[in-house]
């Protein structure tokens, strides 16, 4: 299956349209990095291997990310308790 083709993005001649794609664009992307860490930590993924993919450290992912809804309490691993 194919996806349907992106629309075009704004011309950055209309700032106005552009920085309504840019804070879409960048609400998007929050809510797909929730939904991956969260899916993540279910699947018994480290704060350590999460950082690692986002490409930030263990404790800004942890700062950033552990709010999610059931994550709150959960600290970041140790390097002692990873694989």
């Amino acid at each position: 299956m194919s996806s349907p083709p992106s629309p075009p993005l704004p011309s950055h001649d209309d700032p106005e349209a552009a920085l309504a794609a840019v804070v879409a664009l960048r609400l998007m992307a929050d809510r797909l990095e929730a939904a991956a860490v969260t899916s993540a930590l279910e699947q018994g993924w480290s704060w350590t291997q999460i950082a690692q993919a986002l490409g930030v450290s263990k404790q800004a992912a942890h700062k950033r990310l552990s709010g999610l809804s059931g994550l709150a309490g959960r600290p970041p691993s140790s390097s002692a308790q990873e694989p």
